[in-house]
């Protein structure tokens, strides 16, 4: 009866695994490795980080109790998903992980020349046929946990991509499916379509969301509450920009500067103002919690807002990974969520600004229904916090 003694305690929180949503019942760790950063195709404009450095990174993450891991099939001219798909036949882990995906962009003109590879890029059939045959072979594996739609091309009809994405999974090439970088209507009609024609739905959503940038919380967050669809936000961090003034000036000392993607090159910016705000904002709520981490706390926010969120973490170093893994320990209060709000203040826009937000959400009556009558309200089920 063995089966009946329980799990040992894992190596860290990253080893407390979460129901990815509602309506997908996969195990997953609570936060997902981004694995842009695999690879040394664009060193030019990412920094470097060869395959020795990659295993590395790797094999931390699953160590410490990682499971889920995100890629796409152009990441790094496609070294990501070779070197994963190596890592995996090294490690004989694959059934051990929760592997993620993406077609849509263009993924072979580096090879075969710019304008000579239309079809190897879009939301099409032809499109997702190749990518995913190509990914599974990268990839060494024959299936995939969830394949995303990398970001809506605006030429393909929401009933070819379902219809296509469900010939797929019923393939068994891929188990769950996820979108990416598109609107909240074009999800919603899609899920809708689905559920109507017996379709795969789509489980998860991907874009970039943080407490500077909120455009999350205006469609997208309440379009996944509707439809039980996870989210896996990505520049959490701020692209590398939320860093306090201690570590700003610890960089300057190194002779580092802050990094971003523009303009196809690697080039050294400064924080902007709205940047160092926040970044003192998220100090302050750090030094609260006791820690000086100011990207546990950002990390923290998001998974603060919604129960099924797996922020995207990415870098190439080992002790990012550590730092992040603190925001597990982080339970943000509500004052503390209202003042980091209150730094970089977000409108809804109408109609919300006109007839309020969900009810459920907040658990308060608008106006137009509290001045009929006394009404209690259910709030809507509430993210994970941790136990201590």
């Amino acid at each position: 009866m063995s089966f009946l003694v329980g799990a040992p305690p894992p190596p860290t929180e990253l080893g407390r695994y979460r129901i990815l949503s509602p309506t997908a019942g996969i195990r997953v760790s609570p936060l997902a490795l981004g694995a842009m950063s695999i690879g040394s195709a664009w060193s030019s404009f990412m920094g470097s980080m060869n395959k020795e450095q990659s295993f590395e990174l790797l094999d931390a993450y699953f160590q410490k109790g990682g499971n889920f891991i995100d890629t796409a099939s152009n990441y790094q001219n496609e070294e990501s998903e070779r070197w994963l798909g190596e890592w995996m036949a090294v490690r004989k882990n694959r059934d051990q992980l929760v592997l993620a995906t993406k077609f849509t962009t263009d993924y072979k003109s580096y090879e075969l020349g710019k304008g000579q590879v239309v079809n190897c890029c879009g939301n099409h059939k032809k499109s997702l046929h190749m990518a995913l045959r190509d990914s599974l072979v990268k990839l060494q594996t024959d299936y995939v946990d969830i394949l995303y739609l990398h970001w809506w091309d605006w030429t393909t009809s929401i009933e070819e991509v379902m219809d296509a994405l469900h010939l797929v999974v019923q393939q068994g090439k891929v188990l769950y499916l996820g979108i990416s970088d598109s609107p909240a209507w074009v999800v919603s009609a899609a899920n809708t379509y689905a559920r109507a024609h017996a379709k795969t739905p789509f489980s998860i959503y991907q874009g970039r969301w943080n407490v500077m940038h909120r455009d999350f919380e205006r469609d997208i967050l309440p379009m996944a509450r509707h439809f039980g669809m996870a989210l896996a936000p990505f520049h959490v961090l701020g692209q590398g920009k939320f860093q306090s003034t201690k570590e700003i000036e610890e960089r300057k000392k190194k002779g580092e500067s802050l990094r971003t993607l523009s303009d196809a090159k690697l080039s050294g910016v400064e924080q902007s103002e709205q940047e160092i705000k926040i970044s003192s904002a998220l100090a302050k709520v750090a030094e609260e919690h006791g820690i000086e981490s100011v990207t546990a706390i950002a990390v923290a926010y998001v998974m603060a807002k919604y129960p099924y969120v797996y922020p995207i973490i990415g870098g190439r170093k080992v002790n990012h990974l550590e730092d992040n893994i603190q925001s597990l320990k982080i339970n943000l209060t509500e004052k503390q969520i209202e003042y980091l709000e209150s730094i970089a203040p977000f409108d809804l826009g109408f109609p919300y600004n006109y007839i309020g937000t969900d009810l459920n959400e907040t658990g308060k009556c608008p106006t137009p229904i509290a001045s009929a009558g006394h009404l209690a309200i259910v709030r809507n089920t509430q993210p994970i916090r941790y136990a201590q």
